[in-house]
């Protein structure tokens, strides 16, 4: 398979770039703090042929938990920060790479500058021998950026790369990867093919976030991935699907297999996403979901809203706090999925909090009127 010449970035016992094998990588969707379970499916993934296993730590208790599933698991390990980035001096002797999200920086310490939070990154990465990932996402860009190109948020999207990109060489950092991810395969390409023309030495992780509920998510997936690697864009990837926990080890088996395809040139994607039929969102089931019936709700959005398959309508179902308000913005409707509560949305504007058995009537409802309203133009 043709590859980009990036260069390497050590991972634990793994080589992301440098002519290295595409690392395959997934995420638990188990709780932190059930450290049974989560070393029980980080296991499994690692068999699977994951290379890399990623787990959410949010709070000093999850961290403490982290410790714990260190001590039991071969596997590397990633952690993601979101909010509160100066939890890495926490989880950094634990894990063998952290990923960042520039949108969040801004979350804490507002009145800090960025350059100053992305060197304590550094600092606590190299002094626990550990890489980072800068991970931008389509729905949590950070808005300085965004307010620099209104409407373009693939543009956004590198931008941010760029820039921390070159924050952390400034920092004489180059043990970093970088991830551009969106809902929208289209963008995916877009984003990474644009990054890659400007900065061909970095090496890439690929993602279509949200992709959603297979088969569906599955074809988005190979949407993107098959042109990105055809053209030697990649070095990592993670398949994000919305699948129930005994099963959040196929996400590895996706990726291998769509890795192997393209490799003995077997493609079975079609060659553009079709923006004309019904589009639904779900964030991969992670274990940032405040309620496991999301997914049960995901599909039953997704067996409801059959009989509107030919709309051009998108509906965007999340299961976290983190992602949820965000990444509802850019849908037509949105179902932000709380412990007790989904928020329903018609884009960013909030159309009240309903039970998970009241939700799909109230869901239909509005549908039925974003479609009357569709054809009555």
């Amino acid at each position: 398979m043709k590859r980009n010449p990036t260069r390497p970035v050590r991972a634990g016992s793994v080589t992301i770039g440098g002519g290295q094998p595409i690392a395959i990588q997934t995420m638990c969707a188990t709780k932190t703090q059930d450290i049974d379970a989560s070393v029980e499916q980080a296991e499994r993934m690692r068999s699977a042929g994951a290379a890399l296993v990623r787990l959410a730590v949010d709070n000093p208790k999850d961290v403490q938990a982290l410790a714990q599933i260190r001590k039991q698991t071969k596997a590397n390990l990633v952690v993601d920060l979101q909010e509160n980035y100066r939890l890495a001096a926490q989880v950094a002797p634990h894990v063998d790479k952290i990923r960042y999200n520039p949108g969040h920086l801004y979350h804490h310490e507002k009145d800090k500058p960025v350059r100053d939070k992305v060197a304590f990154l550094v600092n606590v990465a190299r002094e626990h021998d550990c890489a980072l990932r800068i991970g931008v996402n389509c729905g949590s860009v950070d808005p300085e950026v965004e307010r620099r190109f209104p409407g373009d948020e693939v543009r956004a999207m590198v931008t941010s790369a760029l820039d921390h990109a070159r924050l952390l060489e400034d920092l004489d950092f180059q043990r970093y990867v970088v991830s551009m991810k969106d809902s929208h395969p289209n963008k995916v390409v877009e984003a990474n093919t644009l990054f890659s023309a400007e900065r061909p030495d970095v090496p890439l992780h690929l993602g279509v976030t949200e992709a959603g509920i297979p088969p569906d998510g599955i074809l988005k997936t190979r949407i993107a991935f098959e042109q990105l690697l055809a053209r030697g864009i990649g070095d990592t990837l993670r398949v994000s699907l919305t699948l129930p926990n005994p099963r959040k080890h196929e996400e590895v088996l996706v990726g291998q297999e769509i890795v192997d395809d393209v490799a003995a040139g077997r493609f079975r994607s079609v060659p553009i996403f079709d923006d004309d039929r019904l589009n639904i969102i779900s964030c991969p089931s992670c274990s940032r979901v405040e309620n496991d019936r999301f997914v049960e709700l995901a599909e039953a959005v997704k067996a409801m809203t059959a009989y509107a398959e030919k709309e051009r309508v998108t509906i965007a179902v999340m299961g976290c706090r983190v992602n949820g308000p965000g990444e509802t913005d850019n849908a037509d409707l949105g179902l932000w999925c709380g412990p007790t509560h989904v928020n329903l949305k018609r884009r960013s504007e909030s159309l009240g909090a309903f039970g998970y058995d009241e939700i799909l009537p109230r869901l239909r409802q509005e549908l039925d009127a974003l479609i009357a309203q569709k054809s009555a133009l």
